[in-house]
């Protein structure tokens, strides 16, 4: 695909972990380049199952070289045991993508939803639906890590304008956005 931006979305989870890697023309038509699941298992010592999943990223990295990381950004969960996994998930790809020299942006759950779905409360299945609608798959992606790891990448394309370093096209941020964001800055000083 001429001058495409190629972005690594990233579903990030310590058990498993969906990366995929789309190509982004100008015209937002989008290709798979490639889709799959970093797993680690449950029995490891968290260090090695944190190492597993670096490895795993770090491979499509070095593989399919991307302009530009989408990490799904996390929210605390009922599930605090969940919730920690996924953080350490999530601080894994945003480091490996800063070691690569590659930006990287996070987009929240309900940001995903809206722009595959036009829905922010889509349900899985739709969001699989529209991804493999978008990217002409026969099939729809397997597992929902997968397809979440796709549908993170083609929202961070859609909403950057397709640039590799934009930010996102968001000109007005929800109330939870917006504190993040000043969290964020807060956290840089």
């Amino acid at each position: 695909m001429a001058s495409a931006l190629r972005v690594l979305g990233v579903d990030p989870g310590l058990t498993r972990c969906g990366v995929g890697v789309i190509d982004v023309a100008p015209n937002r038509a989008a290709s798979l380049v490639h889709v799959g699941v970093v797993r680690s298992s449950p029995d490891l010592p968290i260090e090695r199952r944190l190492k597993a999943i670096a490895e795993g990223i770090r491979a499509v990295l070095d593989e399919h070289r991307p302009h530009v990381v989408a990490v799904e950004r996390v929210f605390a969960q009922n599930n605090r045991h969940s919730v920690m996994g996924t953080a350490q998930a999530s601080g894994i790809a945003l480091l490996l993508a800063a070691e690569h020299g590659v930006p990287a942006h996070t987009h929240t759950p309900s940001e995903v939803k809206a722009a595959i779905s036009g829905y922010g409360s889509a349900d899985k299945r739709q969001v699989q639906t529209m991804v493999a609608r978008v990217l002409r798959l026969d099939a729809l992606p397997q597992p929902a890590d997968a397809a979440d790891a796709l549908a993170l990448a083609l929202c961070h394309a859609w909403r950057s304008g397709g640039t590799a370093t934009g930010g996102g096209a968001v000109t007005s941020l929800t109330p939870a956005q917006r504190a993040w964001a000043d969290a964020e800055k807060l956290a840089r000083r």
